[in-house]
Order: structure tokens, then sequence, then C-alpha cells
């Protein structure tokens, strides 16, 4: 204590106001354990395009491992079953993905000439990322300017070396060939396409770079360095260079199988991918209302140092940077019940592996429930930079349906595994993941062959709100909209929601409709479908994938000059009728919601009831009319129409008002909060309402001169209320001088 006292008196009051407040956090338990929320992922591994066709491979217990595609390079010419073959390799296996040469360059505003000199890995990364977003439902237009972060492994520079192959190649550089090659760009490109203003960086740590972009991605949440953060890594294999240098060091398996924890693995086989995770701090994406994955309850990231070799593995590393993981996350070896393993398959590095977390769960007694153990690369294959991505997205999608897939190609343990004594099963059928009362909690690990480790652990999200009643009666028609940048992709987006559709319900139809509508970017070609049943918004897509006239369905191409501005216009006191928005009213919860909060803080004015006189029996319906009443039912009514709107995601760009409608405007622009707003125009109707009764107003259409010339009679029991216009003058006043004015300028034939 003596030494905090000596350091605090020399410092400014400045720093040691710092000072303090670190030490007041490091007491409340600081943030460093602060858990993040994963709100979307996207991914393409090999055999599978989306996280859905990646969950049936793993789960039916396919592997993707093909020969050497003849667009990378021509196989028999490299292939030598002598691994010491000068020039050659003593492999044709991997783990491909498909047309990674295909890219959708206009639809990110890239020209095709500076698409043509990106790296492949650039672009899948863009459109991974887009994937991810529209996932974790966030429209990329209203991230942008935000401080969002984005960290992206990205180590493989195989397209660069392409155009050595050429005499020429030299004539082929250009001002884009930088960019479009250099690592530092993989982030950065997403960053400047998508106006993100938070940190943004490339990782290279080999096989960990995917959890190492994940960890730095949690840090700089939990220092605030961003709000929310693209982490992710993308590996493609376009030249045999690394293949041919792997091969030679003995690490690929000869036969195209990944084997972890077998008696006959053999090395790994090489895998392409790429994936990406939106994520945000877990208060924070409650407060949104996302829809929560998974959990990322710590990470942490080492050195193995000095050992053997450079590429050598090394338990007592490994073993650091587990315990550090579980440490910073408050948790111990007995509350993880599953652990996706880096599980190469190589004969050196499996035994290393297990041996270092049998040491860390192991049995204490009986009755303790069990680690399961496996790894995805026998079905996808070692995706090296990506790899993590591969290891992460499969422990979230765990999570999300609950089952344990069984570890393929595992036929007979390596002899060099021991399980006896620790809590470590490898499972090879898939089986529930059942807790019984405790979460759900899991460990990701990734090893880079430099020696940096990385290890994440990995939570069950916490239960979703329960979701608000269902519309009583149910809404009785949607409205679901889709766009694209062409008019060719418009009809495919047409097949795509009409699968989605048709394997729905009622219910599915509004939950589809909302996040098409609501959560989406809207782009030039668009289409509308109004439908009030499944069959009907199938019956209307289909109008649109064809390009036929139907009923309900409408079709349009904005130019691409820009957005149309939406204004919101709010109505003056007359407007109101008995029961107004009652269907809104029963229908939408959000309306409701809204007009029931309105109706709270009138209460507490007035103690009377808004809702009453809005949706009262028809002889009771009169006090409507009553200014008092009046004015704050219209006031609620419009400001819960308006919210309802926001919600659907229609955002005005000019709010305008008449009247009551100008504090409308004035409270949704945020001049002042709903709770002021609704006093102040209880108080405006409630002063109106003790004006004397029996006046009366008129517009007259005239000018002001004429019109003063006319009341001059009347001795000021009517006088100018308002000028609306050159001639546009109102009157107001006692009903027999309003009418007489009024007849006055009748018989002059003026209005």
């Amino acid at each position: 204590m003596s030494s905090v006292v000596e350091r605090l008196s020399k410092l400014s009051p400045a720093q040691r106001e710092l000072f303090e407040k670190r030490l007041r956090e490091q007491a409340a338990g600081s943030r460093t354990a602060e858990p993040i929320a994963v709100v979307g992922l996207a991914c393409r591994f090999p055999q599978a395009a989306d996280a859905a066709a990646y969950w049936r491979l793993i789960t039916e217990g396919g592997h993707a491992m093909t020969e050497i595609p003849a667009d990378r390079w021509p196989v028999d010419r490299y292939y030598d079953p002598d691994p010491d073959a000068p020039g050659k390799m003593a492999v044709r296996w991997g783990a491909f993905l498909d047309q990674v040469d295909q890219f959708d360059a206009l639809f990110f505003g890239i020209t095709p000439r500076e698409a043509a000199r990106m790296d492949p890995q650039q672009r899948l990364l863009l459109e991974v990322a887009w994937e991810a977003m529209e996932h974790a439902a966030l429209v990329p237009e209203q991230l942008a300017g935000s401080r969002t972060g984005v960290f992206m492994g990205m180590g493989q520079t195989d397209y660069s070396k392409i155009p050595a192959q050429y005499g020429n190649f030299l004539e082929y550089i250009d001002a884009h060939s930088g960019t479009g090659n250099a690592l530092s760009i993989a982030a950065n490109r997403l960053s400047y396409i998508f106006d993100f203003h938070g940190p943004s960086m490339a990782v290279d740590t080999a096989c960990s770079s995917a959890l190492v972009a994940v960890h730095l991605a949690i840090d700089s949440l939990r220092n605030r360095g961003c709000d929310a953060a693209l982490a992710g890594a993308v590996n493609l294999i376009l030249a045999p260079d690394a293949m041919m240098a792997l091969s030679k060091a003995r690490m690929l398996s000869l036969d195209g199988r990944c084997r972890p924890f077998d008696a006959s693995a053999n090395g790994y086989v090489r895998g392409e991918g790429c994936g990406v995770v939106i994520l945000k701090r877990l208060a924070d994406a409650l407060e949104a209302g996302d829809t929560v994955l998974a959990v990322l309850r710590h990470s942490a990231v080492n050195h193995v140092g000095r050992t053997s070799g450079i590429t050598a593995p090394n338990g007592g590393a490994q073993k650091a940077v587990i315990r550090a993981a579980m440490a910073g996350a408050g948790i111990g070896p007995d509350a993880v019940s599953y652990i996706e393993a880096h599980g190469t398959g190589t004969p050196l590095g499996d035994p290393i592996e297990v041996e270092a977390l049998g040491e860390l769960f192991r049995r204490t007694r009986r009755d303790e429930p069990p680690c399961y153990l496996t790894s995805v690369k026998a079905n996808i294959g070692h995706l090296e930079i990506a790899a993590g991505m591969g290891g992460l997205v499969k422990v979230i999608l765990m999570m999300q349906h609950g089952r344990i897939p069984g570890q393929i190609h595992l036929d007979q343990l390596n002899p060099h595994i021991n399980l006896e004594g620790t809590r470590l099963q490898i499972p090879r059928e898939s089986l529930v993941w059942d807790c019984g009362e405790r979460p759900r909690i899991a460990g990701v690990s990734s090893f880079g062959f430099g020696g940096t480790n990385g290890h994440v652990i990995v939570e069950a999200p916490p239960p979703p709100p329960a979701p608000p009643p269902a519309p009583t009666p149910p809404r009785p028609v949607h409205l679901l909209t889709l766009s694209a940048r062409t008019q060719a992709a418009l009809k495919r987006r047409a097949d795509q929601y009409a699968e989605v559709v048709a394997a729905g319900d009622a219910a599915a139809l509004a939950d589809v409709c909302y996040t098409a509508n609501a959560t989406r970017s809207h782009f030039s070609h668009r289409a509308a479908v109004v439908a009030s049943t499944a069959k009907a918004a199938e019956d209307g897509l289909a109008a649109v994938r064809e390009g036929r006239a139907r009923a309900g369905v409408t079709a349009a191409h904005v130019p691409a000059r820009g957005r149309t501005a939406v204004g919101f216009l709010f109505t003056g006191q007359g407007s109101q009728y008995a029961g107004m928005g009652r269907s809104l009213f029963e229908q939408e919860p959000r309306f409701r919601r809204t007009m029931e909060e309105c109706e709270g803080i009138y209460r507490a004015i007035t103690g009377d009831s808004l809702l009453q006189a809005i949706y009262a029996a028809p002889e009771a319906a009169a006090r409507l009319d009553e200014t008092g009443f009046t004015q704050p039912a219209l006031f609620a009514l419009e400001y819960a129409l308006a919210s309802l709107w926001r919600g659907w995601g229609v955002e005005p760009a000019v709010l305008l008002g008449h009247s009551v409608g100008e504090y409308a405007a004035a409270c949704l622009a945020g001049v002042f909060s709903l709770e002021d707003g609704m006093r102040l125009i209880t108080a405006r109707g409630r002063l109106m309402q003790q004006l004397p009764r029996g006046g009366v107003m008129a517009v007259i259409f005239a000018d002001r001169a004429r019109v003063e010339a006319a009341l001059a009679p009347h001795g000021g029991r009517a006088a100018i209320a308002a000028v609306n216009g050159p001639e546009n003058t109102v009157i107001s006043g006692e009903a027999p001088a309003v009418r007489a004015v009024v007849e006055h300028f009748e018989n002059a034939s003026v209005r």
C-alpha cells in the first residue's frame, strides 16, 4: 500500500484520477472478462457454401478431400511419389472451394480492371463479410461511419506469384497490383468499402491467424476501441510452391485423408476456406435485440519460445494458453465439456496436443462428466490461415443444434495417445450435447506452425427473450420486399426467398418479411409481393422470377443516382375519428406498446384515459372531439405510427407537421422526449379547451389588408388568427361576427 501512496503522490491530478479509476475497475473485476457476443456468421468451406451446408457435411460424416483441380495447376506435371524429387510434390490431394475465380465486382463498386488484379482471397473476404452482416441483420449502409473494427487473417501470397511464370510479367504490373496483393489490404479494403472507422488490420500467425484475429477483436471491443467487429480469415491454394514445401517437410497426408488421433495418421490435407463472425459486447447486443449465437467468454494467445525446431509444437505452451483463456473466463477445466482440437492428424502433433489436454482435464472423481474432443480437419482438411474459423464456426453451430458430431476417420486410437485418467473422450458417433443444469462451454484451439498459439472459450448463448405475443387477430396480409443490383440477380433472389417461404409456416412468413424489409440493403432493381399466406407469397415470387404481371406484385427500377429521400408528414386537429388505428393497435405489437406508453404518461398527468376515448364504445367516443382529448390523442397516434414505420426500417430524412403534427414531428426529431412531448401537447389541449365556448374560425381567400378592412366594423369581436399565405387568411372570434365577415366575402364572390 505504501508504494501505491508514494506513486499517487508523484502524479498530476489528471493522472491520479485515471490511476484511481483503474484501481476501482480492478477492484470491481474490471472489463478483462467482459463477455462478447457472436451476432452473425458466414462461411465458405470445401463442399459447404454456407453454414447450413457445413453443418450437414459435418453431421453426415462427410469429407471434402479431392484431387487438386485442373484450374489450380496440372497435378501430373508436379506430382512424384518420391518426396525428395526436385521440383515435385508427393501429394495430389486437397480440399478446395469452387469457382474462386468468380466475383461480382460491380456489386462492391469495384471496376473489372481492379478486380482482376485483386487476390481472390480479398474478393472472397468481401463476399463472406457481406453475408455475415446480412446474417446478423445489420445493414452495411447503416454501419457506415461507425466504430466497426475489422480483424482478418490472411497469409498466402500465391496470386501474386502467378504472373511471374510469364516472360513479360513486369508489364502486368499496374497501379492496382500493389493494393490487390498486399496482405494489409485484406482488412483495409473491407473498412474502405463499408466506411468503417474502427481498427482495421490483417493478421498472419500461420495456422493460428483466425483465432488471433478473434482475440484482437475481443480485446478491441473490451477496450472500447470499436463497438462492433468483423473477425475472420481466408485461405486459398492457387500455386504449387507451398504445397511442394510442405510435402518435402513430410507434413502432408499422401493418401488425401486427414486422420486426427488415429493410429494411421500420416499428415494433414491442405484446405481452402473463409469464415467471418460479427462480434459485439454482450450487453450491447442484448440491448440492440440482436440474435446471440454464442458468447465468447475469453481468449488467450502465446508463443512457444525456443523449442527443438521452429515448427515443433510445445505441450507446455499449449497448456499455458488454455489455462490463461479459462482463467480470464473465470472458469476451471471442470466447466468445459468440449474441446475443438487443433488436431492436424500428424504423428507428432496429435499426441503432444492430447497429452497437454489430458494434464489439464484430469479426472478427479468418478462421476465427473466427460469432456469431448474432436477435430473438424478430418472433414474439411487443414485450412491453415483460416483453420480457427473452421473450428469456431463448427462450435457455434454445435451450440445452436445441441449436438456433438462424431469424429470421422478414427479407426484405432494412436498408441501414443493415452486418455486413461482424463475426462477426455473422442466420440465416433454424433451425440446430444447434454450438460444438465450447467451451461455448454467449449474451448477452441489453433496452433501456428511458427509457434503462436490461440485458444477461445465459447459458451452457449443466454436464453432468448420470450417472443412478443402473436397479434390478435393475426395480421391479415404481409409485404415482402426484395432487391438486387441487376434484374438477373433479382430473379435469383426471388427463387431463394421462395425456397425459404415454402419451408415455413404463417409465423415464418412474418419473420421472413420483417427481415427482408427492415434488415437488408435496398438496391436499384426492386420487387414487392403482397401476400396473406405462404402459398400466395410463393406465387408472387414466381411472378417476379418470370417477369410477369400479377395482382399484389410490383416491380420497379430505381435510378442509380441514389435513394429517394423519405419524408413523414403529420396532420393537425380535425382529422381524428373514433377507433382510429384500431387494427394496428390489435395487430402490431410495436404500435400497441407505443400507444400504451403514451397512455401511461397521459394518465399520470390527468388521471384520465386516452385509449378509452379513442377505442371506446360509440356512445363514449364523443369525448374524442373535445380538444383536451383530441390533441394528445392525435399526437400519440402519429408518434406510434412513425415508430411503427421506423421499426419496419423506413427512416425519414424530413419531418414536417401542421399544428398538432408539428409537435409529433419535433418529438421524433429529438427536440424533446416523448414524455415532454405528451406533457406539452396535453397542456396545449387543456388551455385551448378552456377558451370560451361559441368561438369559431374561418379561412378567407383574400389578402390580410382586405380582411382587416372587413373586420373593422365588428369592434374586436373577430380578429385575424393566422396568415397562411398572400391570399389565405384565417379569422377567429365570436360566431356572429365571424359569420358576418364570411357572408361579406361570399357576397363579393370570395371563397
